[in-house]
C-alpha cells in the first residue's frame, strides 16, 4: 500500500517509531526492521472487537499467508484457539499493558500457540501510559511499539487513539506490499462491547473510511456503502457539495431534537442518578485507584 501522507505527519510517524520511550530496556524496533518482519505476509488484518467479525468468511476468502492482527481481550473474539498467523496487539495504560495488571495474560495467549504466533506487541499511544516488561507476558516473545509522537498533530485534543486506529495509520505508513485489512470496525457499542468516551469514535470512522475510499485500506464487517452515493447517482446535476451541506442540515437538526430528548431524560433521572451517585461513595476503590493515589507524580509524569 502507497499511501502519501501529508508531510509533517510522515515525519511525526517516523519519530514515533523510532523514538525512545520514557521506559528504557524495551524491544523497540526501527521501521525497516517491522517491514521486513511483515512484508511477507499478503494481507494484514486488523481484528475488530466487536460483534461484526466473520471469522468463517475471513478464512474462507483469505489465503494461509494472511497474519491477523488481534488486541487485547481476544476471548471476546475468539472460542477456540486460533490457527493461523497472529500477533496480539495489547494495549497499556498508566500501569502498563492492560492484560498484565488484570492479570489476564494466560487467558489471552491461551488462545495462540506455535509457530505461526508472532508474539505480543505492547504498544503506547499516550504519554501517560507505559510498557510492561518483557517478562510480564509469561514467555511470549514480545515486542514494543510506541506511537506516542504520531497523532499529536491528528487527534483531536482531550481523546485517545484507539489501538485499532492507531496500528491502522502506523502499518499504512509502512507501506507494506501486502494489503491493510480492518475487519469490524463497526464503533457500535453491543452488549459484549462498550464504546468508551476517551475515544473520538466519530473522528476515527471519518478518518478510516476516507482511507477506505482512497484505496489505502479496505474495510469490512459493520461498515455499510454509502447510502449518499445513491443520491448522488439519483441527482447527477446537483454538485456533490450541495448534497453535503443538504445532509449536514438534515443531520444538524435531528441532534438538536435528540439533544432536546436527552435533557428530559437528565432532568427526569435526576433524583436516580443522585442516589447513584451517594451508594457509589460506599464501592470500594479500584486497583488502578489505589495505583494512581500512591504515585501521583509519576503517572502525572509519564
Amino acid at each position: 500500500m502507497n499511501l502519501q501522507l501529508p508531510a509533517v505527519l510522515g515525519a511525526n510517524l517516523r519519530d514515533a517509531q523510532t523514538g525512545a520511550a520514557p521506559n528504557s530496556g524495551f524491544n523497540l524496533l526501527t521501521p525497516e526492521v517491522w517491514k521486513a518482519l511483515l512484508s511477507r505476509y499478503s494481507h494484514i488484518v486488523l481484528v475488530g472487537n466487536s460483534e461484526a467479525v466473520d471469522f468463517e468468511r475471513l478464512r474462507s476468502e483469505l489465503p494461509e499467508t494472511a497474519l491477523y492482527v488481534f488486541f487485547n481481550k481476544v476471548y471476546k473474539v475468539l472460542d477456540a484457539p486460533f490457527a493461523g498467523h497472529a500477533v496480539l496487539f495489547a494495549r497499556s495504560g498508566v500501569m502498563g499493558a492492560n492484560i498484565v495488571h488484570r492479570r489476564e495474560v494466560g487467558d489471552v495467549l491461551h488462545f495462540f500457540a506455535g509457530d505461526d504466533f508472532l508474539g505480543v506487541v505492547n504498544i503506547r499511544v499516550s504519554p501517560e501510559e507505559n510498557f510492561s516488561e518483557e517478562g510480564d507476558f509469561e514467555g511470549a516473545e514480545t515486542r514494543h511499539l510506541d506511537l506516542t509522537k504520531m497523532l499529536v498533530d491528528l487527534y483531536p485534543v482531550g481523546k485517545i487513539a484507539t489501538s485499532g486506529f492507531a496500528v491502522a495509520l502506523w502499518l499504512a505508513e509502512l507501506q507494506l506490499p501486502g494489503n491493510i485489512l480492518l475487519a469490524g470496525f463497526s464503533a457500535k457499542r453491543s452488549e459484549k462491547w462498550k464504546v468508551f468516551d476517551v475515544h473520538d469514535w466519530t473522528f476515527e470512522q471519518i478518518f478510516l473510511r476516507l482511507f477506505a475510499r482512497m484505496g489505502s485500506i479496505s474495510m469490512t464487517g459493520g461498515v455499510d456503502a454509502s447510502p449518499y452515493a445513491a443520491l448522488a447517482k439519483r441527482f447527477p446535476e446537483v454538485p456533490p457539495i450541495e448534497i453535503a451541506l443538504t445532509a449536514a442540515e438534515v443531520l444538524s437538526e435531528r441532534l438538536h431534537n435528540a439533544n432536546s430528548q436527552i435533557d428530559r431524560l437528565m432532568s427526569v433521572t435526576k433524583s436516580i442518578r443522585a442516589i447513584e451517585n451517594f451508594f457509589r461513595r460506599f464501592k470500594p476503590k479500584t486497583r488502578k485507584q489505589r495505583f494512581l493515589e500512591k504515585c501521583p507524580r509519576s503517572a502525572s509524569a509519564a
